[in-house]
């Protein structure tokens, strides 16, 4: 008995010490960044900063050019995620809905653009926006953002889409109701969980595009990734910090808002071929 005690609590020891290096591999740099953020005098090799202030906040917030990165950012997600939207979900529909020769080859194209270095990707799409006057406008950023969340908007919708039993849709068509009414009445609510994760991949990965927005973008759009880059090589590290917490609450706000959808079989039944 004693030997079977002492086993378990041998056991219990190693689960505790994995669960302490986890937490602190996984929080230790964001406590660090935070700590760092908030720095008034803060010198390498220190773990915590000698003094505390808001100097580094002020002085982001202070500054036209990076509060401006912030609402540039803010619009790109929404009007990307909201474009994305009307582009993606009748390809979802449709995909889920009708079968075709060559579908699996289709939905597997929406994988391409996060199948290969993406920076290949936006020197070619540059090249093309640069011909046809694209290259330094907001436009331009929204459709490099909208190339890179595609195969959310798609695969993920596609695969709520398929949830949705047909019969429920050709009932609500025996009653009368049309096509649109149907999709948008019976079809759209039933697969909102779904779309509703997609739409928050979509708009987090457009707030934390940096390459594609740096290369189209500039000089004249600049979003807080692309500026995140200059603080960061011009700046103390207390700045970068500051502006890299900045750049985290929308996803925590939105994560938050929206856990009860961020479940693995909502994504594992958007991304099954």
């Amino acid at each position: 008995m004693k030997r079977l005690y002492y086993t378990l609590g041998k056991n219990k020891f190693w689960e505790y010490l994995l669960c302490a290096a986890f937490l602190l591999i996984f929080y230790g740099p964001l406590v660090n960044m935070v700590l760092v953020s908030f720095a008034e005098k803060y010198e390498y090799p220190n773990v915590v900063p000698a003094t505390y202030g808001f100097k580094w906040w002020n002085y982001v917030f202070s500054n036209g050019k990076l509060v401006e990165s912030i609402l540039v950012s803010l619009a790109l997600a929404v009007v990307v995620t909201l474009l994305s939207l009307v582009v993606c979900l009748p390809a979802a529909y449709a995909l889920a809905r009708y079968d075709f020769k060559g579908r699996s080859l289709v939905r597997l194209s929406f994988l391409f653009t996060n199948a290969f270095p993406k920076m290949g990707i936006y020197t070619a799409m540059a090249v093309i926006f640069y011909k046809i006057g694209l290259m330094g406008t907001f436009f331009g950023v929204v459709l490099v953002h909208i190339v890179n969340t595609m195969m959310f908007m798609v695969w993920i919708p596609s695969g709520s889409f398929r949830t949705v039993h047909i019969q429920q849709e050709e009932s609500a068509r025996d009653v009368g109701a049309s096509a649109l009414r149907t999709f948008f009445m019976i079809t759209l609510p039933m697969a909102k969980p779904g779309i509703i994760v997609a739409a928050l991949y979509t708009f987090l990965g457009s707030m934390e595009e940096a390459q594609g927005s740096l290369l189209i973008g500039l000089p004249n759009v600049h979003t807080m990734p692309s500026e995140l880059y200059g603080i960061i090589m011009s700046f103390p590290d207390t700045a970068g910090a500051v502006f890299a917490i900045v750049l985290l609450v929308p996803s925590v706000v939105l994560m938050i808002v929206f856990r009860k959808y961020l479940s693995a079989s909502a994504l594992s039944n958007g991304l099954k071929m």
